[in-house]
């Protein structure tokens, strides 16, 4: 599918950049390139969120994957089965992340993260205070804080690249897992 928004070029060194940390140019940053400021900022927030460090990598990986399937978002689901391969992640249960209600293979942690990140990619959101509480015994408040906004900023990424047309780009292909369809749900958009 061609993006709905014309990809802009980028600078000679941006491109580079981009080839050397990912192999391609990723489709959302030449589409949001159509206005550097705005591409520039979400650069930058997005080495910030990538650098923290209070939630586990994995269950942020993991919740990501659970909002983009939800959103309906194959690039975000690619691209994040790159990160997982790159982040030495059970590659197994990544690619169970769309049907993670159906697989044995999630810890109840991890299930709690993936219904959190569910809950709060519906609209309107659906969190719990049980639910929120369970993450914050487990988690504690500064990982349920960075977890949360992780999870918000996931969705923005998602909606962005949903509402631009912008589809999988071939990152997972290296990961060489079979990618698990979501089951159909009324009111959720489908990955396949």
């Amino acid at each position: 599918m061609t993006p709905r928004v014309p990809k802009a070029e980028l600078t000679a060194e941006l491109r580079e950049n981009m080839i050397k940390q990912l192999g391609a140019v990723p489709e959302p940053v030449e589409v949001l390139w159509n206005n550097p400021e705005v591409a520039e900022a979400n650069q930058e927030f997005s080495a910030k969120v990538g650098a923290w460090d209070a939630a586990d990598a994995s269950l942020k990986t993991f919740a990501h994957m659970a909002v983009a399937a939800q959103v309906g978002c194959s690039w975000c689901l690619d691209v994040n089965y790159f990160h997982a391969l790159n982040q030495n992640l059970d590659l197994a249960k990544a690619s169970q992340v769309p049907r993670w209600r159906q697989s044995e293979v999630f810890t109840p942690l991890e299930r709690d993260v993936l219904g959190y990140a569910e809950a709060m990619t519906n609209t309107p959101p659906t969190v719990s205070d049980e639910l929120s509480n369970r993450l914050l015994d487990r988690l504690g408040p500064a990982a349920l804080v960075e977890l949360t906004v992780f999870i918000g900023f996931a969705n923005m990424a998602t909606r962005c690249n949903t509402a631009h047309g912008i589809t999988s780009q071939g990152y997972s292909d290296a990961c060489e897992i079979p990618l698990a369809v979501r089951p159909e749900r009324s009111g959720v958009a489908s990955t396949a």
